[in-house]
């Protein structure tokens, strides 16, 4: 997939991943997306959420040895 910006929040746990991922998409436009990569499995639901918080778009969310990609549309 297509990406504008990459945030690697590996090794991060929560709240980090989240906070990084709010200000990676302030710096973006809308429309934009952001690929996001963590290693924290509390990141899945919380990913879910802060899209549905923000109105921001959580386009695909994957797994795989134990590390989450995430992309995020900027409303």
């Amino acid at each position: 997939m297509n990406f504008d910006k990459e945030l690697d929040a590996r090794g991060l746990n929560c709240p980090l991943p989240i906070l990084r991922a709010k200000k990676a998409l302030g710096e973006v436009t809308s429309g934009q997306v952001l690929k996001i990569l963590s290693t924290d499995p509390g990141s899945v639901k919380d990913f879910a959420a802060f899209a549905k918080q923000t109105g921001n778009e959580l386009l695909s969310t994957a797994e795989a040895g134990g590390e989450f990609t995430f992309f995020m549309k900027k409303k």
